[in-house]
C-alpha cells in the first residue's frame, strides 16, 4: 500500500506480558492528527474492543500481504507528550516492569483521562419485531434488546452486564450485531474540560460609548454603570462585570446588540493557589557558609553537564533560602526550575515563600488539588505561563521545557517512591531528566539516606555541607524519658512526667508544642482481658484499630469498619485498649489540661482537599497551645514560636521487618526534632523511648548523623544491601494460598538455575525466600515474596521481565498475579 501511514502504539488494554508497539494503519482522513504523543482509539483483541493508546512513532512501511487494523479516532487536538516524554515511558518500562501506557498516565494529570464507554444501540431502520427476529432462539439475546428496547434504543455494556448478572453476554451481543440488529459505538469523554469564560469588551471608542448612553442615565442605570466599568478597565469577565456594577447578562447583551460591546470567549485557570502579582520579596540574604553553598551549586548548575549534589545541612541550616537563589539564577539565564517536597503539608507553607518570590511562575502539582486545578496547572507549565514547578513526588514530570535545576527536598523521605504501577522512585526520574538536559540534581537533607550519602562520599555526587544554623542558634537541648520508669512508677498513659512537665512550662510561657506519634486511631488494638481474643480484619491478617472519634474498629489496609463490641463476642469478657495512637494522645492531653485548644494532624483530619492547609494556618494564626501529628508535623514546617517537640514513642518504626528501619527512626526523630527553636527563642525536645540505650536513638539525640552513618554504612556492607548490592522484590498475590505459594517455589527455581552458573562466588546474587509479605493477606489475597539481592543491570532486569511474562502465561497455576519492585520502602 504506497504512502500507507503505521502508527505504533502502545495500547491500554495491553497487559505487562504483551505490552509492546503495535502496529495500526492511519486512515487518510487522520493523516497530520495521529502523531506521535497524541492518544487514540483504536480496536483490539479479537473482538475489536475500542481501547485507549497513544503513538510513539509513525512509519510509511507496510509488509506485503500484511493487514492492519485501522485508528478509529485521535483523542487528542495536540500531543500530550512529547518526544522526551515518550523515551522517558520506554526507559520506565525498562527500569519498573510496568506497560508504556502505565508510565504515560503517570505522568499526565488525572483531568486528561479519558473514559471509553462502549454503547449499543438498535441499527437504523430496525424495528422491534425484526430485532427479536434476529435474536432467534437465544435467551440472552432476548433479554438484551429487552433492556435496551426499556432504556430508549440504548444502553452501555456496564448496565447489560449488571442487567445479566453472571451470565456473559458477549456471545448474544455478537450475535445480534452479525444480525444487523444491534450497532457497537464507542465515545470518550475526558475528565476535565477546559475553563472557558466571557469577556466584554468595549466596540467603539469609550467616548462615542459614553455619549450614547448618558442621556439615559437615569433610565437605564445598569447599562451606564457596564460601559463606564469598560471605559476605565477595558476589559472584564461578564461575571465581574455582573458582580461590580449589579447588572444582569441581558443588559450586557442588549449593549452587545446596540454594537457599543463585543463578547469572546477566553480560557481562565482554575487557580490551585492564591497568585501573586509578581515577586515582592528581595532575594534572601545568605551567611558566608549559605553563599558558598550558592556558589558552588550553581556553578554546577551553569556547567553543560549534568551532575547531581547532595545539599547537607543541619536542621534549621536554611536550606530553602539557597534554593530560592538557585531558582532564581537559574531563571534569570532563562531556564527553568521544579522543587519536590515529600509531604502535602509542606506544600502550602513553601509555596507561600516562593509566590512571594516568583509570582505567578509557580505552578503547584499535587493530590489535594482538584483534578480541574491539577490540570490547570499543568497547562500552564506547558505552556510556559509557569516556569517554576512545585509539588510532591508526582510533580517530578511536570512538563517544563528548558528544564536547568530540579530539587529534591528531605530527599531520603519514603513517600517519594510510588507503591503503585509503575513503582518508579521520584529521585531516580529526576536523575534522568537532569542527564537528558544537562541539568543540575540538588538532593537536600539534614539526614541523607544512606545510598545518597555513599554515593557523595565515594565522589560520584558532589557534597556540599551547611554546619551551622541560620540564625546562628544552638540545636534544641534534647531530653530522652524512659518509659519502663513510667511504667514501675505507675505511669500507663502516653505522656511522661518529662513531657508533661515541659508541657506546663510552655503553657504557662505561652509557647507552642508539637507532639509527634507515628500512629493514627486511639489504641493500636482491643484485646479481651479474659480470653485474650483480638478482633482482626476478616479480609487482611491484621489486627482492627481502634478510633475514638467514631467509637469503631478499622483497618488500615482495607477500610473494613464495624462498631466496637461492649464485650467480648467469644467469652463476653471486659475489653482492654493496648498501645496508642493520636486520638488517644489527644484525649489524654485533654484530660491533662482541661480547657487547653490541641490539635490533632493525621490522615483521618487532612483527608479532605487543604485539611493541612487549613490546620496549619490555624495552628500559626490562632497559637494553638499543641498539635499532635503523625509524620506530617515530622519535617518541613517552620513555626518561630514551637519551642518543644515531643516524641511520644520513639520505637515504633525501630523493630520492623525492614533494613531501612533504624534510617527511617533516625531520620524521624532528627527531623521533628528540628521543628523546635526555628525562631528567637531556644528549643527543646523530649524523646520518649522504651529502649533508651539504643544506639539510634542515641545519635538522634545528639543530631550525630555522621556517627549513625558510621555504623549503618557497616552493617549494610556485611548484609549486602543497599547501596553495596539493590533489592529485588517479586510479589504473588492470589486468593488461593497455596497457588500463591507454588507460584512462588516455581520462580524460586527460575532463579537458582540463573544464580549457579554465577562464576564469582562473591558478587553471586543472594535469592531469599519464598516468605509472607509483612502483612500476608490483605482484602482476601495472599502475598509471598521472593527477594534477590544483586546489581541492577540491564541482563538481572531482562530476566526479571521474562519471569514476569512466563508467570502471566502460566496455565497450571492461574488467579495468581505476580509483580517486581526494586528498592521497594515498605
Amino acid at each position: 500500500m504506497d504512502g500507507a501511514v503505521i502508527s505504533k502504539i502502545a495500547l491500554a488494554a495491553a497487559a505487562y506480558a504483551i505490552d509492546r508497539p503495535y502496529d495500526y494503519l492511519v486512515p487518510a482522513e487522520l493523516e497530520g492528527r495521529a502523531v506521535p504523543g497524541v492518544r487514540v482509539l483504536v480496536p483490539f483483541g479479537r473482538g475489536n474492543k475500542r481501547t485507549e493508546g497513544i503513538v510513539l512513532a509513525l512509519s510509511g512501511e507496510l509488509q506485503e500481504g500484511k493487514r492492519l487494523k485501522e485508528v478509529f479516532s485521535v483523542l487528542d487536538d495536540a500531543p500530550v507528550l512529547d518526544g522526551q516524554g515518550l523515551k522517558l515511558c520506554l526507559w520506565m518500562r525498562e527500569r519498573y516492569f510496568c506497560t508504556v501506557y502505565d508510565a504515560a498516565r503517570a505522568m499526565l494529570p488525572a483531568g486528561l483521562w479519558f473514559s471509553i464507554r462502549d454503547s449499543y444501540h438498535i441499527a437504523s431502520g430496525v424495528d422491534r419485531e425484526a430485532s427479536y427476529t434476529a435474536a432467534g432462539r437465544s435467551r440472552r439475546a432476548v433479554q438484551i434488546l429487552d433492556l435496551i428496547w426499556a432504556c430508549g434504543g440504548s444502553a452501555e455494556v456496564g448496565q447489560i452486564h449488571a442487567a445479566l448478572g453472571a451470565a456473559d453476554p458477549a456471545p448474544a451481543l455478537k450475535l445480534l450485531t452479525e444480525q444487523g440488529a444491534l450497532t457497537l459505538e464507542t465515545s470518550a469523554q475526558r475528565g476535565v474540560g477546559d475553563k472557558r469564560e466571557k469577556v466584554a469588551s468595549l466596540a467603539v471608542p469609550a467616548e462615542e460609548a459614553l455619549a450614547h448612553v448618558t442621556p439615559r442615565r437615569r433610565s437605564a442605570p445598569l447599562r451606564y454603570a457596564v460601559v463606564e466599568l469598560l471605559s476605565t478597565v477595558g476589559s472584564a469577565s461578564v461575571k465581574e462585570i455582573c458582580y461590580f456594577t449589579g447588572a444582569s447578562t441581558p443588559t450586557i447583551k442588549s449593549l452587545v446588540k446596540s454594537g457599543l460591546v463585543t463578547l469572546e470567549e477566553r480560557e481562565v485557570f482554575r487557580g490551585g493557589h492564591e497568585e501573586a502579582d509578581g515577586p515582592t520579596a528581595p532575594p534572601p540574604v545568605l551567611n558566608e557558609e549559605q553563599e558558598m553553598a550558592f556558589q558552588t551549586l550553581d556553578g554546577l548548575c551553569r556547567s553543560p553537564k549534568p551532575a547531581v549534589a547532595l545539599l547537607y545541612g543541619v536542621t534549621g541550616s536554611g536550606k530553602t533560602q539557597v534554593y530560592l537563589r538557585l531558582i532564581r539564577a537559574a531563571l534569570d539565564r532563562g531556564q527553568t526550575a521544579m522543587v519536590l517536597v515529600p509531604e502535602i503539608a509542606l506544600t502550602p507553607q513553601l509555596l507561600r515563600i516562593f509566590t512571594a518570590h516568583f509570582g505567578s511562575d509557580v505552578a503547584v502539582l499535587h493530590s489535594s488539588l482538584r483534578a480541574g486545578e491539577r490540570y490547570d496547572e499543568w497547562k500552564r507549565l506547558r505552556s510556559g505561563l509557569a516556569r517554576v514547578a512545585l509539588g510532591t513526588r508526582s510533580a517530578v514530570f511536570a512538563p517544563l521545557e528548558n528544564l536547568g535545576l530540579i530539587i529534591l527536598d528531605e530527599e531520603q523521605e519514603g513517600s517519594y517512591k510510588s507503591e503503585n504501577t509503575p513503582r518508579y522512585h521520584a529521585r531516580e526520574i529526576a536523575k534522568y531528566r537532569c542527564a537528558k538536559v544537562g541539568g543540575l540534581l540538588v538532593l537536600g537533607s539534614a539526614t541523607p539516606s544512606v545510598e545518597t550519602m555513599y554515593l557523595a562520599k565515594t565522589g560520584v555526587y558532589h557534597l556540599v555541607t551547611l554546619t551551622k544554623r541560620y540564625n546562628e542558634r544552638a540545636l534544641p537541648a534534647v531530653y530522652i524519658s524512659d518509659m519502663k520508669e513510667e511504667l514501675r512508677s505507675g505511669n500507663g498513659t502516653s505522656i511522661g512526667t518529662l513531657l508533661r512537665r515541659e508541657l506546663e512550662a510552655n503553657l504557662e510561657r505561652g509557647e507552642q508544642s508539637i507532639l509527634f506519634l507515628n500512629r493514627r486511631g486511639a489504641s493500636r488494638m482491643v484485646s479481651c482481658g479474659e480470653c485474650g481474643e483480638v478482633p482482626v480484619c476478616p479480609r487482611c491478617s491484621v489486627h482492627l484499630t481502634y478510633h475514638s472519634a467514631n467509637h469503631r474498629l478499622m483497618c488500615h489496609y482495607c477500610g473494613h469498619s464495624e462498631p466496637l463490641p461492649e464485650a467480648c463476642p467469644v467469652c463476653g469478657g471486659a475489653l482492654n485498649f493496648i498501645g496508642a495512637g493520636t486520638q488517644k494522645v489527644q484525649s489524654e492531653l485533654e484530660e491533662l489540661f482541661p480547657g487547653v485548644e490541641i490539635l490533632r494532624m493525621d490522615a483521618d483530619t487532612v483527608s479532605a482537599a487543604d485539611g493541612h492547609q487549613k490546620l496549619l494556618d490555624r495552628f500559626q494564626r490562632k497559637k494553638v497551645p499543641i498539635l499532635v501529628g503523625t509524620q506530617m508535623v515530622a519535617k518541613g514546617l517552620d513555626f518561630e514560636n514551637v519551642t518543644l517537640v515531643g516524641v511520644v514513642a520513639a520505637d515504633l518504626a525501630l523493630y520492623v521487618e525492614s533494613f531501612r528501619a533504624s534510617e527511617r527512626t533516625f531520620s524521624l526523630l532528627t527531623q521533628v526534632v528540628g521543628r523546635a527553636g526555628r525562631g528567637e527563642k531556644t528549643g527543646r525536645a523530649v524523646i520518649q523511648t522504651y529502649t533508651p540505650d539504643n544506639d539510634v536513638i542515641r545519635c538522634a539525640a545528639v543530631q550525630d548523623y555522621d556517627r549513625f552513618y558510621a555504623q549503618e554504612i557497616d552493617l549494610r556492607r556485611l548484609m549486602d544491601y543497599p547501596p553495596f548490592r539493590d533489592v529485588f522484590v517479586l510479589t504473588a498475590s492470589g486468593a488461593d494460598e497455596s497457588a500463591v505459594l507454588r507460584k512462588c517455589q516455581r520462580l524460586r527455581r527460575s532463579l537458582e538455575s540463573w544464580a549457579a552458573a554465577w562464576s564469582d562466588y562473591d558478587t553471586r546474587p543472594r535469592l531469599l525466600g519464598p516468605a509472607p509479605a509483612a502483612v500476608a493477606k490483605v482484602n482476601n489475597r495472599y502475598r509471598y515474596r521472593l527477594t534477590l539481592l544483586c546489581q541492577n543491570t540491564k541482563e538481572v532486569r531482562q530476566l526479571i521481565a521474562g519471569l514476569l511474562q512466563a508467570a502471566a502465561d502460566d496455565r497450571e497455576i492461574r488467579g495468581v498475579s505476580v509483580f517486581a519492585d526494586v528498592n521497594p520502602y515498605d
